[in-house]
């Protein structure tokens, strides 16, 4: 196995065991020949070079310039690996805050080794629960490693996870074409997100730096807050009852400014998710015969999970917040495009002051009178 970098099993999380873990515990994929592979990855490979154009010329997005976002087409372990190196990196500076913390003793180095390996359990288990699910993904923050290629300057890559679309198209039981289509015309729009509008990166990164800035670095206090958190969840309210405290366990544990900087990255992803969901189903038409059965199956597989367990799961981890983003983010673009149109809409794209906030992704009009307000004469 490769190794995810230098002296990834040591410090506060035992890289190579998350990805040894994960590899291990992850469901196997669907019984597919090796021409049959074969020919998923070239369609795949040709539907992400189309999606680009029908992207840009459906958003007005992009320049004629090319771009060196790498587009990678992964099974499951491959997603994992990726996704490690992503965290390795984003995560880096706070990982190595607590071990400074730690200290350096031999007491707290022995400690700091099983710990690590506990957390690279940990989040083995965490991405082989995920590996099966992602069909698609950019990675905003991936550092080239020696089988993952990234672009350059902190540039992104692109994921399609084969054996996740050809399941999911099997088990909706859709045109296989289309539904490859459709999915990288969502991933696309991600990438022409991030290679169209320069500044986005640094701001989310930013953001997310931020947030973990915050973070109470002493790992007893993290633990008991942790503590706390599962002893809420565990006396929370009936299933089915909705209130304020029906919030993640990641959420749970945040201090009141990580929550106001969690209130604009959500407002930036329900951004970029609806966005990506609009133009796939507004390119869709023209591209995509099948697209309406495609959305309404996708949606209903969306909305109801696969099981209870996972339904729990997605509570648990903060999954199904990203699900209001989808639903969330869509509505606030076609409410915008309706109202100022597309090049009115793009106007989101400016400049950070420009980013809708979490009010106005419900409150459209409210976003549409600060951006496009007229001066007062």
């Amino acid at each position: 196995m490769t190794s995810i970098g230098g002296a990834a099993s040591s410090g506060m999380v035992d890289w190579n065991l998350a990805v040894a873990t994960a590899t291990r515990l992850m469901r196997p994929g669907p019984d597919v020949s090796r021409d049959e592979a074969r020919a998923v990855v070239a369609e795949l490979r040709r539907h992400a070079q189309a999606a680009e154009e029908h992207v840009r010329g459906f958003t007005g997005l992009g320049t004629a310039e090319t771009h060196d976002t790498p587009l990678l087409v992964v099974d499951r372990p491959g997603w994992v690996r990726a996704n490690v190196a992503g965290f390795r990196e984003l995560l880096k500076p706070l990982l190595d805050k607590m071990q400074e913390r730690r200290g350096t003793s031999p007491g707290n180095a022995v400690l700091g080794a099983v710990g690590g390996k506990v957390t690279g359990v940990e989040l083995g288990m965490l991405l082989s629960f995920l590996a099966s699910r992602v069909l698609g993904q950019y990675e905003t923050f991936a550092p080239a490693t020696r089988d993952l290629p990234a672009g350059a300057n902190g540039g992104g890559r692109l994921l399609l996870v084969a054996p996740n679309i050809v399941h999911v198209e099997r088990e909706l039981d859709v045109e296989p074409h289309d539904f490859r289509l459709w999915v990288t015309l969502h991933e696309e729009t991600h990438r022409t997100q991030f290679t169209a509008v320069p500044w986005l990166r640094d701001h989310l990164e930013g953001e997310i730096q931020a947030f973990l800035g915050e973070t109470d670095v002493d790992p007893m206090t993290v633990l008991e807050r942790v503590r706390e958190a599962a002893q809420s969840l565990a006396d929370g309210r009936p299933e089915g009852e909705e209130g304020d405290d029906g919030r993640s366990l990641v959420e749970i544990v945040q201090t009141p400014a990580q929550r106001e900087i969690l209130g604009r990255l959500t407002a930036v992803m329900s951004l970029l998710e609806g966005h990506a969901d609009y133009v796939m189903d507004g390119v869709g038409p023209e591209v995509v015969p099948s697209v309406a059965e495609i959305r309404e199956k996708f949606q209903q597989r969306r909305a109801k999970g696969a099981s209870r367990l996972d339904m729990a799961l997605r509570k648990l981890l903060g999954l199904d917040a990203k699900l209001r983003q989808y639903r969330d983010g869509e509505r606030f673009v076609r409410a915008v495009v309706d109202e100022v149109g597309m090049d009115g809409f793009n106007r989101v794209w400016t400049s950070p002051n420009t980013l809708p906030t979490k009010a106005e992704i419900g409150k459209p009009a409210d976003w549409i009178t600060r951006v496009h307000r007229k001066p007062e004469a």
